[in-house]
C-alpha cells in the first residue's frame, strides 16, 4: 500500500501506521514451521483486516526480532484490539511503534508547546 498525501502533507486515509516487531514463542515457531511464511502472512492479513486495517509489508528476520510488519489501522483502538488478541494466544510477543511521516513531524514541529524545563 502506498501512502497518499493531500496538500496538508497528512495521510489522506487518516489511518495511523505502525511498525510491529514480534518474536515467536516455541509454540509460535512450531506453527510457523507447519504453515510456512505464506500461511502466516495470510493469517496476519486476516487479523489486521478484521479490524479494518491493511498489511503494508511483512518480513521475517533472524537475530533479536523474528518478524517485522508495517500495518495501517483506522484508529488506535483497532491496533490495540489486534495486539491484545494476538498476544493473548501465547504464540507471539510483540510491540507496536506508531510511525509518523516527515510531513507529520514538520506539522508537529510548527506547533506551539508550553513547556518549562525543571528549574527553568
Amino acid at each position: 500500500m502506498v501512502a497518499v498525501y493531500g496538500t496538508t502533507g497528512v495521510r489522506e486515509s487518516g489511518m495511523p501506521k505502525y511498525l510491529i516487531q514480534a518474536n515467536y514463542t516455541a509454540q509460535g515457531t512450531k506453527g510457523l514451521l507447519s504453515e510456512g511464511g505464506s500461511g502466516r502472512r495470510a493469517a496476519v492479513e486476516r487479523v489486521v483486516g478484521s479490524c479494518g486495517g491493511t498489511l503494508e509489508s511483512m518480513y521475517f528476520a533472524y537475530g533479536d526480532t523474528d518478524l517485522y510488519c508495517i500495518v495501517d489501522f483506522p484508529d488506535h483502538l483497532s491496533m490495540a484490539a489486534v495486539s491484545m488478541a494476538v498476544r493473548a494466544s501465547g504464540a507471539i510477543e510483540s510491540k507496536a511503534t506508531p510511525l509518523l511521516t516527515v510531513e507529520e513531524i514538520d506539522a508537529a514541529a510548527r506547533q506551539d508547546v508550553a513547556f518549562r524545563p525543571p528549574g527553568g
